[in-house]
């Protein structure tokens, strides 16, 4: 019996005791179980690769000795994992352009990794829904998806339920071994990492600490916490089971190994400009001297702001100045402010990986081109014209509008645009239908995919997800052959009704 065995064992025994005292009987022996495993970012091509290049040995023995198979599977827009996972475990058609965005209903922003966005998502948009891991547990998600152990998901971390944190640390055997564990491996990786300085001290130190701090808590510490704690699930008989990574042979459970989105190589736009896009709109295009917006609200245009307007519009003393553009890039939440998000005279940006949002304030309606292009003439074509922008996305009264370098698309089946020489156009072309149609997607949406400059990220990431690109849009299922998918799948929503099953058998 293995160490990690043994400490399963221990922790069953006292699992016995706490469903006792506290948290009612244990789940009934019988009926169908599931097990998903969520592999972010991993898209159907590079998987592929993974296999034939043998490094992904335990799918490749599921795939070859133990009768499972792969399937296909097209994710959306935003190809991201809060809009997937909120269409596959309830059953909805999300209105979640990016990872960060802003409601103009609510005004305010939705951060997922900020406390309190990810559940108030959750409750506003599956309210009332069924979701497929009731009664079952969440590991590593955004939202729970109706688990009852889910202290361990971006909707509960930060604002835990008393009985979802009486189910975490009932682990206490399971969590105690893996401060152990993880330790002892923290230390075996800080060691590699010192030998890796020796050998190669300017590669290693260009990389930096925080590489390593991501590497050692996530690898290590939270990949332990997560394999374990759901292998004591396992051995438990949880109905139902959601977690991003684990390496253990289980047979009692219908396992499926999928991935959310795919990634795209990018430049981080900063490289190129030195700023985020976010300013560099704001500054460019909003706040230009001599530059104004005419309406009858505002018939001579903008006035001088003045005291922390004028520091955060850059018009303050030099030294104050650069000790706020400091806080602003470093410390945005000292200024009251979320990352790669600036606001300036009723205009919102926010950069939310290879995509960003520009945000009309004056209303709580989503704005069509129409509306811009009389309060901002050129606004749009120019934005699509600048440095790090592939094209430019924007509702109109018929229909998204599509504009590259100037030039506007309708988006129909004589101008596809960008995605013309696709071979999916129809298919793209009705994610990006979809994206616009989300109330809380930006007034002009932002796409750094195939700008003159390459693909590019409006946050601090060179593996960028949440566009349209063949590489973030098409994923996989794995699973058992006997097992019954929707073929094609064309998108997350056509997964719930098929865990939703589970429930009925």
């Amino acid at each position: 019996m293995s160490l990690d065995e043994l400490v399963l064992l221990i922790q069953r025994l006292l699992d016995r005791a706490i469903r006792r005292l506290r948290l009612g009987r244990a789940p009934l022996p019988g009926g169908r179980r599931f097990l998903i495993v969520q592999i972010d970012g991993l898209s159907q091509s590079v998987f592929e690769q993974g296999l034939a290049e043998g490094r992904l040995p335990f799918v490749r023995r599921l795939l070859t000795r133990h009768g499972y198979r792969m399937e296909p599977m097209a994710v959306g827009l935003p190809s991201s994992t809060p809009a997937f996972q909120l269409s596959a475990m309830y059953g909805v058609r999300p209105d979640i352009p990016g990872f960060h965005y802003h409601d103009k209903r609510r005004r305010s922003d939705v951060y997922f990794p900020r406390g309190g966005d990810a559940a108030w998502v959750e409750h506003t948009q599956a309210d009332g829904r069924r979701g497929i891991l009731e009664g079952g547990s969440a590991y590593g998600c955004v939202f729970t998806g109706g688990a009852v152990n889910n202290l361990w998901s971006f909707a509960m971390l930060k604002r835990p339920t008393a009985q979802g944190v009486v189910r975490a640390f009932s682990a206490v055997v399971v969590l105690a071994w893996v401060v152990v564990k993880a330790s002892m491996l923290t230390i075996i990786e800080l060691a590699r990492a010192v030998l890796r300085v020796v050998a190669n001290p300017v590669g290693e130190t260009r990389r930096g600490w925080k590489w390593l701090a991501i590497k050692v808590g996530v690898s290590v510490w939270v990949r332990q916490l997560f394999t374990l704690a759901v292998a004591r699930d396992l051995y438990a008989g949880v109905p139902a089971i959601y977690v991003n990574y684990l390496d253990y042979d289980v047979f009692a459970y219908d396992l499926y190994v999928l991935s959310d989105h795919g990634q795209l190589h990018c430049i981080p736009y900063v490289q190129l400009l030195g700023r985020g896009l976010e300013r560099v709109l704001i500054e460019e295009f909003f706040e230009p001297a001599g530059a104004h917006v005419v309406s009858p609200e505002a018939p001579h245009g903008r006035r001088l702001a003045r005291g922390i307007k004028a520091t955060r519009s850059r018009r303050a003393p030099g030294m104050w100045q650069r000790f706020v553009n400091y806080l602003e890039q470093d410390f945005p939440s000292l200024l009251g402010e979320l990352p790669e998000a600036h606001e300036h005279d009723g205009v919102r940006v926010i950069g939310a990986g290879p995509n960003a949002f520009v945000y009309f304030l004056e209303t709580a309606d989503a704005l069509g081109l129409e509306w811009i292009d009389q309060r901002w003439p050129g606004l749009a074509d120019d934005i699509s014209r600048s440095r790090g922008v592939g094209f430019v996305l924007v509702r109109s009264a018929s229909g998204p509008v599509c504009i590259t370098q100037g030039k506007r698309h309708r988006l129909d089946r004589n101008d596809a645009g960008p995605f013309g020489a696709r071979p999916d156009r129809s298919a793209v072309l009705t994610y990006v239908r979809d994206l616009m149609a989300m109330p809380s997607a930006g007034d002009l949406v932002i796409y750094g995919h195939d700008s003159p400059d390459g693909n590019v990220s409006y946050v601090a990431e060179i593996g960028a997800h949440a566009g349209p690109s063949t590489d973030e849009l098409y994923t996989f299922v794995v699973c058992r052959r006997d097992i019954e998918l929707p073929r094609p799948i064309t998108h997350p929503v056509e997964l719930y009704p098929h865990f939703l099953g589970y429930r009925a058998a």
